[in-house]
């Protein structure tokens, strides 16, 4: 089922969605697990690897329990199927984010393209036009590459 969105509007950092099943708020940690999805979804499925890598990924960037990040996540997921169009409005919440969140954000998006083992372009493609669409610039990605080499290369 589709829900069409009536209206939509920034109250601070939280985006204001309207239809007319009523009213839903967004915040930067939808963004993120939505973001991550998306990420995911560039083989054209989200593969159990990365659902799970998904999961502990937002539980860890936002403190949350276990069964919170998983709702999160589903959350995510239902949402984004249920109104096609949400997924352009939360791209306003992207300047919310600080440059430390986007980076870690950049990291995350890496992470989950690397869960599988394996590595696809189209999966690149989609991180790419991911960190793009929420205003993460080339530098602060490129830290992010530092950092995952960093986290998965051999030491000396």
């Amino acid at each position: 089922m589709s829900t069409e969105i009536l209206a939509s509007r920034l109250e601070g950092t939280t985006l204001v969605v309207e239809t007319a099943e009523g009213v839903e708020t967004y915040d930067s940690q939808f963004l993120v697990a939505a973001l991550l999805i998306y990420v995911a979804r560039g083989s054209g499925q989200i593969e159990p690897e990365e659902s799970a890598l998904i999961i502990d990924l937002i539980e860890a960037k936002f403190n949350l329990e276990a069964a919170a990040s998983l709702e999160l996540v589903t959350r995510a997921l239902s949402e984004l199927s249920d109104k096609p169009g949400l997924a352009n409005l939360l791209l306003e919440l992207g300047p919310m984010l600080s440059a430390d969140d986007k980076e870690d954000v950049a990291l995350m998006g890496l992470q989950v393209v690397a869960a599988d083992g394996q590595r696809q372009f189209s999966e690149m493609e989609q991180y790419k036009r991911a960190m793009t669409a929420i205003g993460i610039s080339p530098e602060i990605v490129h830290r992010a590459f530092d950092r995952y080499f960093e986290q998965t290369m051999p030491g000396d």
